[in-house]
């Protein structure tokens, strides 16, 4: 793993504030800060050294309308010091919105609804999709911060009466690993227990994001 995450930059960090490039390299990723740990990690096994990362803050999603100012930000903030600047961003529920401002501003940016659909796989997702639409999904980050991401910002934690009313109409959780982790499988399980949900581990690994990323490296 790259020295660009350290022990002071935990997920909480990512969660509020981001990682900052390290300005080096030739192409720079304008990432979301959930991604940082596989986006890093896929770089050190492949020894892309000539892509920089810069991650936006993870919690833009709890406002997806905020992603796009701060994806235009980063942008024009790093015009004239890359070669070339990629998106690491799906959708992200701006409603096409996001895709419409990196066209306006030039750059390229990942294909897909969403960061679940691209780790298992868009084709794949999709065709699930058209008979799993009552499940529930987290990925290795989202596990991790659960409480961060899900519990807190539905009120869970001050009102745990109100689960059955947002997750009444869902049946399992579906936890995407990128990772094989015991710990992080047990979390998961706990996470879909606290939602009164059945449980169901997929191992995706890193999906589309490693195919898409492996396009950027070879063209930069």
């Amino acid at each position: 793993m790259s020295d660009q995450i350290s022990n002071l930059l935990d997920d909480a960090t990512l969660t509020e504030t981001g990682l900052a490039p390290n300005h080096a390299g030739r192409v720079l990723l304008i990432a979301c800060g959930a991604l940082a740990h596989e986006i890093l990690a896929l770089k050190a096994a492949n020894a892309w050294t000539h892509l920089d990362l810069q991650c936006l803050p993870a919690k833009l999603h709890l406002w997806p309308d905020r992603i796009i100012p701060a994806v235009e930000a980063a942008v024009e903030a790093a015009r004239g010091s890359y070669d070339d600047i990629f998106v690491v961003y799906a959708d992200c529920g701006t409603g096409g919105l996001l895709k419409a401002a990196c066209d306006r501003l030039g750059v390229a940016m990942v294909e897909g609804p969403h960061c679940y659909a691209f780790f298992e796989g868009n084709d794949t997702f999709i065709a699930r999709s058209e008979t799993e639409f009552t499940a529930f999904y987290l990925t290795d980050f989202l596990v991790r911060q659960f409480d961060a991401f899900v519990w807190k910002p539905m009120g869970l934690d001050r009102h745990p009466e109100l689960r059955d009313m947002y997750f009444g109409n869902y049946t399992k959780l579906v936890y995407q690993a990128q990772v094989n982790d015991p710990a992080l499988d047990a979390k998961a399980e706990e996470c879909a227990r606290r939602l009164g949900l059945a449980y169901e581990r997929r191992f995706t690994g890193y999906g589309d994001l490693a195919t898409t990323l492996t396009r950027v490296a070879a063209k930069g």
